[in-house]
């Protein structure tokens, strides 16, 4: 098991003393037992270099072997400590912005009072720092998408739904007092929204060519909902938002009614966005819980609750 763990550990870490300290031993107790490890398998498993080591292709194979069966017995123990003690556990769960609070925020509600023994840990992020997260074991599964130009092998997705955009701008902005603003209206103005690269960046300025418009002259670029939300109730900004936390914070009950979603551009929409789980691993119980309330989430044609 501890020669398991370690190979796992020089597969993350490229440095025995790394590897050795993450399962608690010395750097020459973890040689001897790496050097053992190979004698039985009968091949090198890595290579030495001025940095540290690099596993060979035989010592990715088994790293990869060795990390599925270490979860599938972490899984294991997992699942008899909920039948000895009823529904329990712990699940790690990513979202990007909009489906967490359009889909995460009532099964968090729901299965506090349904199972409150399980604890849950919410990340909000990009799809690309989700997935980072998830290949890393940081997280049991995602809400959002699997990158462009990524490796898809080592996904599963099942989609939920398209994500709908809105423009959100403060309730006094020069905007609002028009009778119907147009797009062109809208451009006049500075725009927050993700950096270049990002995909509801790229989004919109496809959107906007595909219009017959240019992108935005002036344009503030920031990853945080929360500095957007701030920046707009200060400013004569547009920022382009998932039409679900403008729904959320354009209500009378949250930033006292300060913010309003211009009547522009209701076609706009990101891509599908989906379930994301590791292809090769089975969902931990508590995971599974809130994995399988989306699924049925999904299923409802009026979609989740609001």
């Amino acid at each position: 098991m501890t020669q398991l763990e370690l190979i796992t550990a020089l597969a993350d870490t490229g440095q025995i003393l790394a590897a050795a300290e993450r399962v608690g031993m010395t750097q020459p107790a973890a040689s001897r037992l790496l050097a053992q490890l190979q004698d039985s398998v009968g091949t090198p498993l890595f290579e030495r270099h001025p940095r540290g080591v690099k596993l060979t292709e035989a010592g990715d194979i088994l790293a990869r072997g060795a990390a599925r069966m270490l979860n599938d017995l972490d899984l294991t123990q997992e699942r008899i400590a909920q039948t000895v003690q009823g529904a329990s556990g712990f699940a790690r769960i990513g979202s990007v912005t909009g489906p967490s609070l359009q889909w995460l925020l009532p099964v968090v509600r729901e299965l506090r009072d349904e199972l409150p023994g399980i604890e849950l840990v919410i990340h909000v992020e990009t799809s690309a720092k989700l997935a980072r997260s998830l290949l890393s074991r940081e997280l049991d599964f995602y809400i959002g998408r699997v990158p462009e130009g990524a490796d898809s092998r080592p996904f599963l997705f099942e989609p939920l739904r398209t994500e709908p955009i809105s423009l959100l701008v403060r309730q006094d902005h020069p905007l609002t007092r028009l009778e119907a603003p147009t797009l062109d209206d809208c451009l006049r103005y500075e725009w927050v929204m993700q950096p270049s690269g990002g995909l509801l960046r790229q989004t919109i300025e496809s959107y906007l060519i595909s219009q017959g418009y240019r992108a935005p002259e002036r344009v503030l670029g920031t990853t945080s909902i929360l500095f957007t939300l701030a920046f707009v109730q200060d400013a004569d900004a547009v920022a382009p938002v998932a039409s679900a936390v403008a729904d959320f914070y354009t209500r009378e009950t949250h930033l006292g009614g300060r913010l309003e979603i211009l009547d522009v551009a209701p076609d706009l929409q990101v891509e599908t966005y989906g379930l994301v789980r590791r292809a090769q691993d089975e969902l931990p119980p508590a995971a599974e819980h809130v994995h399988t309330r989306l699924l049925e989430m999904s299923a409802d044609p009026d979609g989740p609750p609001t």
